[in-house]
Order: C-alpha cells, then sequence, then structure tokens
C-alpha cells in the first residue's frame, strides 16, 4: 500500500459505501458543530455592537428573536429534508420552484457559506484556545492551517469516519456547556456577579443599533441549513434520522444561545481583547477550575472541527452543480473513499487562503459571513411556499404561512446585515456570489455547446473506416525501438520509423546516419526507415516537418506513436532527454494527428513488456 492510501485509508468498494454512511448522534458531529459552535462566536458579535451603547441588556431580548427565527428555520429546512431527500438544499428547492436564476444565486450563496464557515470555525477554535493560553497567540495563523490539513484528510478518509472521530469531542463540548450554564444560572461558584447596575438598559437606544445587533447574532443560525444539504449522507431510513438531528440540533442551539445571553446580562460581559465573551462567561460561571479548561479544550476542538459541516455539504452539492453542468464533472466522481474529493480538496484550498488572508481573525470574518446563508434561507423557504401552493398538499396553508413568515423574516435578516456590515467587509460577498454565478453560465454554455457538437443522445452515423499511417520517432535500434514496432504494427495499415540525425557542415551524409541505417539493415524488422537529415541541432522541427508532408488523400488518418523510457526512481527522470514528451506537447496542439505515447518501464522484470499510455 503506497504512503497516499497510508494516509487516507483503503480504496473501498461500492457496497461498502454503507460503512461511511451516518446515524443521528453522528449527524450532530458532522453536520451540526458549525450550529452548534456558533455559541462561540454569536453572542460575542451582538455584544460588540451593544457594548458601545451600555446597552449590553438588550442581549436578552435580542438573543430570544434569533431563538424564534431558529426555530423557524428548524421546522422549515425539516420540510426541506422530506421534500428534498436527495440532498442540495437551498440549491434543489429553488432549481424546482423558482427557476434556474434564482438555483444559481442559491448555489453561489452556499458555496460562499460554506468557504466562511470554515474560515470562521477554525479561527473561533484557534482564537479561544488562545484565550485559554495565550501564549499560543501569535502563531494563530499556522495553528489555523494545521488544523484544516487534520480535517481535510479526516475528510479524505470519509464522511463516517469523520464523524465518529468528532463523536467525542462534541458529546464534552455539548454536555460540559450545557453543565457550565446550569451552574451559573443556579449557583455561579465564581463568587458574586458583578452589579446589576452594570446592566441597567439605556433609555434610548436607536433602531439602528437594535438591527445591527441582532443581524451580528444571526451569525448563530449559520450550519441549520447543512443537514438539508446532506440528507444521502444519512443511514436508511434516511429522512426520518435527518428530520431527528435537525430538531435535536435547534433544541440543544437554542438552549445554549438562551443560558448565555442570561448570564452575559447578568454578569455585564464586555468584549476585551485576548479573552472570548464564552471564556469569560464560563470563568465567571465556575471560576478556571478543571471543568474550564476540559471544555475551553472541546471548545476549541468543536469550533475547529466545525468546519466539517461544509466538507460534509459543499462536496455533495458540488456534485449537483456538476451533474446539472454548472461545475467540470470531476466533481461529480467519487474517490477512491467514495468521498467527492475534488469538492473537499477546493474548499479546503479556498478556506486556507482566506485564513492567510486574515491571519486567522476570527472578527475580521464575521462580517463576511451569513449573508450567503441567509440568502439561501430566504430562497428555500420562498420556493418551499411555492411548493405547497403550486401542489395543495396536506396542511398547505399553514405550511405556506409558516415558510412565507420565514422567507420575509430571513429575507428581512439579509438585508439588515448586508446594510450594516456593507463597509466592514460584507461587499466582498456581493462581489463573490455574481462571480460564481458568472462561472456557472460559462461552464454550462461551454458543457451546451459541446453536447450540441456532439450530437449526445442522437444516433450518430457510422465512420467510414480511413487508412492509418504510423510515424515511430527512435534514435536506435534496440529493445525500445522493438517494442514500438510491435505495437505500431497493431495499430496501423503501415508503418514508418523516422530517426533524425544531424548533416555534416558540407551537407553529406553524417556518421549517424550510416550507422542507424547499417543496424537497420542488419536487423530488418519489416518496416520502412526514413532518415532526416537536419541541418540544425533540432529534431522536433524535421519530425514536425515530416508528419506535415504526409499525404492526407493516401493516408486517411496519422498516429504519431512516441516511444518513452520511464525509470524506476523519480530522480533518474533527470538523466533522460524528454524529447518524446515535447514532441507530444508540440503534436496535440494538432487536429489531424492522433499521439501515443508508449511507456517502457526499467527494471521491472528481465524481459520487460510496456503497456500503452493514453492516446489522443
Amino acid at each position: 500500500m503506497d504512503l497516499w492510501h497510508r494516509l487516507i485509508g483503503r480504496p473501498l468498494k461500492v457496497n461498502e459505501a454503507a460503512h461511511e454512511e451516518i446515524t443521528e448522534s453522528e449527524g450532530l458531529a458532522a453536520l451540526s458543530l458549525d450550529a452548534l459552535t456558533s455559541v462561540a462566536y454569536g453572542p460575542q458579535a451582538i455584544l460588540l455592537v451593544l457594548a458601545a451603547s451600555g446597552a449590553i441588556g438588550l442581549i436578552l431580548p435580542i438573543t430570544a428573536a434569533i431563538v424564534v427565527l431558529l426555530a423557524l428555520l428548524v421546522l422549515s429546512y425539516s420540510q426541506v429534508i422530506g421534500a428534498y431527500p436527495g440532498g442540495g438544499g437551498a440549491y434543489a428547492v429553488s432549481r424546482e420552484n423558482l427557476g434556474v436564476g434564482w438555483s444559481k444565486l442559491a448555489a453561489a450563496s452556499l458555496i460562499v457559506d460554506y468557504v466562511l464557515t470554515v474560515a470562521v470555525s477554525i479561527a473561533a477554535g484557534v482564537a479561544t484556545l488562545a484565550s485559554a493560553f495565550p501564549a499560543l497567540l501569535p502563531h494563530t495563523t499556522l495553528l489555523c492551517l494545521a488544523v484544516l490539513t487534520l480535517i481535510t484528510v479526516l475528510n479524505l478518509r470519509g464522511v463516517g469516519e469523520s464523524a465518529r472521530a468528532f463523536l467525542l469531542p462534541t458529546v464534552v463540548f455539548i454536555v460540559g456547556l450545557l453543565a457550565i450554564l446550569a451552574v451559573g444560572l443556579v449557583h455561579p461558584a465564581a463568587g458574586a456577579a458583578p452589579s446589576a447596575a452594570a446592566a441597567v438598559l439605556p433609555r434610548t437606544i436607536g433602531l439602528l443599533l437594535l438591527l445591527k445587533a441582532f443581524s451580528a447574532g444571526c451569525s448563530a443560525l449559520t450550519g441549520v441549513e447543512a443537514i438539508a444539504n446532506g440528507v444521502p449522507l444519512f443511514r436508511e431510513p434516511r429522512v426520518a434520522r435527518a428530520r431527528r438531528t435537525e430538531a435535536l440540533l435547534g433544541t440543544i442551539l437554542a438552549a445554549m444561545l438562551l443560558g448565555l445571553a442570561v448570564l452575559a446580562r447578568r454578569y455585564a460581559v464586555v468584549p476585551h481583547a485576548g479573552a472570548t465573551v464564552l471564556s469569560e462567561i464560563m470563568v465567571l460561571a465556575v471560576g478556571r477550575g478543571w471543568l474550564y479548561y476540559t471544555v475551553s479544550v472541546a471548545v476549541t476542538t468543536t469550533l475547529a472541527l466545525a468546519a466539517n459541516t461544509s466538507f460534509g455539504g459543499l462536496p455533495v452539492l458540488a456534485s449537483l452543480l456538476a451533474r446539472d453542468r454548472y461545475l467540470p464533472h470531476v466533481f461529480a466522481l467519487r474517490g477512491d473513499r467514495l468521498v467527492f474529493q475534488h469538492g473537499v480538496w477546493v474548499l479546503a484550498v479556498l478556506a486556507g487562503l482566506l485564513l492567510i488572508a486574515v491571519h486567522g481573525n476570527t472578527d475580521a470574518l464575521i462580517p463576511l459571513f451569513a449573508i450567503g446563508v441567509f440568502i439561501g434561507f430566504t430562497l428555500s423557504q420562498s420556493g418551499l411556499a411555492l411548493r405547497w401552493v403550486r401542489t395543495r398538499s396536506r396542511l398547505w396553508g399553514l405550511r405556506t404561512l409558516l415558510n412565507g413568515t420565514g422567507a420575509a423574516a430571513t429575507g428581512l435578516a439579509a438585508l439588515i446585515f448586508l446594510f450594516t456590515k456593507f463597509r466592514e467587509g460584507a461587499w466582498v460577498v456581493v462581489i463573490a456570489i455574481p462571480v460564481f454565478i458568472g462561472l456557472f453560465g460559462r461552464i454550462r454554455r461551454y458543457y451546451d455547446r459541446v453536447r450540441t457538437e456532439l450530437r449526445v443522445g442522437e444516433s450518430p452515423p457510422l465512420a467510414e473506416p480511413q487508412r492509418t499511417l504510423v510515424i515511430v520517432p527512435v534514435g536506435a535500434v534496440s529493445r525500445l525501438a522493438a517494442e514500438a514496432v510491435a505495437t505500431a504494427r497493431s495499430f496501423g495499415d503501415e508503418v514508418v520509423v523516422v530517426s533524425v540525425v544531424f548533416a555534416e557542415p558540407d551537407g553529406g551524409p553524417g556518421e549517424g546516419e550510416s550507422e542507424i541505417e547499417r543496424q537497420w539493415a542488419v536487423w530488418q524488422p519489416g518496416v520502412r526507415l526514413v532518415t532526416l537529415r537536419s541541418q540544425y541541432h533540432s529534431i522536433i522541427r524535421p519530425l514536425l516537418r515530416f508528419v506535415h508532408s504526409v499525404d492526407r488523400r493516401v493516408h486517411g488518418r496519422v498516429m504519431v506513436l512516441i516511444p518513452q523510457v520511464v525509470p524506476r526512481k523519480p530522480w533518474q527522470y533527470l538523466l533522460h532527454d524528454q524529447l518524446g514528451l515535447i514532441l507530444a506537447a508540440h503534436l496535440r496542439s494538432r487536429d489531424d494527428v492522433v499521439v501515443g505515447i508508449l511507456p517502457y518501464r526499467l527494471g521491472e522484470d528481465p524481459e520487460p513488456r510496456p503497456q500503452m499510455d493514453a492516446v489522443r
């Protein structure tokens, strides 16, 4: 087994796919950590807005409004799971109910959200760790990239395996944080809370400030859609398992958000550099004891692993887009571990570049966050409302009201977020989404042109057989030449071996020309040898001229078969000229020549038999 398969695991058979499917508990670890761990930056985003006006006490009503919106989203996406079990979430809903243009907007928004989710989750996890261990602060970017690499490798091994690997820290995080909140609410162990006067509401508060705090806190709702996007990842019965996971996610997240809001108001927590709001609340609730450090490590771990939500969702979405010809077809191909590995790689690269650009700073990423996902929320619920009106299924009126209300609420939240965060960086998302939409359009137009030109789906007329000439360039009589001649004979009606020699200064035949012709006469392989005399120290140009000179009226098809030595070790390539590959590169620009590379592998056995490589 090579090093790569030692890293990601042995290739899986198709009938082993069930091993990578997930249960409800594994679904929380694989697809819900993004939403659950948003408690590390959602409340902090609200307090960053409120602290400047001394309105910290408003965190509780604002959080309550966000929890109401969370409930609407959970109910909505439970319906998406039932109606679209093939995955794709907002993209699938929009494609069927709103049309092509809106579906591309949904897909572009989700892609932007998935990339930002990875970056924000990892950056927030490393920030929480640095709050507990300040010595790590200078190494933030490096730690972020290390965590990203680990998650990428785990996802290349398979979603099921990554979910099982993340299950223990997920349980520790949920149980530990809920325990701390319970202690803080019932019996604060860290001593007396700050004076209640610190949490008194100001007499006047601007509507813009309220809206800005609400939109900032809505970042805590990102990831609610991931379960609906990844329904195919669940074990049977998929729909029932996915719905139970969605309900469990909503219940746990609501309890965490409300508990943190109550404690933040009770302790009048104010954000400051060097410590997260979540870390401050935990210290005030239980002190810096073993529970604090245990949960801090668990929060860090699960925050970093929350990026796994995107690794479960984006590759599935990319495969659907590739199937619909909006992304390269390669995104629809599964790797040895039965995962859409090209989607995993692209997500990892984009998130890594973003983390480097912002130096792993969570606060720099938050203004970019949530716009994409709220666009997806709005389109998904709008599409569902239209679906219920069109199908008139059971309880269609109630469902339409639910989804219509949800669409209005999330659409308003997206507009507020865009308006309040535009100058802080949200303009990047406004540019990125149309760029993706434009990319989808160009790729689709290309594939449509190809399908039209190739007449895919039609019954084409049978091509007339043509006489084929195979040209084999060689430098000397050898076993390499013998293998090339034998292979060429099986391909064409006529074979010509061509050798380039350098002419003498007086223009006469050189020693090399005489030697190869003498060896050929002794060997007598039964094919014609043509020696090309070059006036320059160039081998490629004479060969290209010879190929061009072939009479196409006699030989309808011309093939150039290039024998190429393949050494045993990579460094030994430096010891061989690469004239064959250079010639192939020149010939592949021609439409009237078929190019083939015949590899001759050295040192495999006493009687090596090369096999044919790719032929164009």
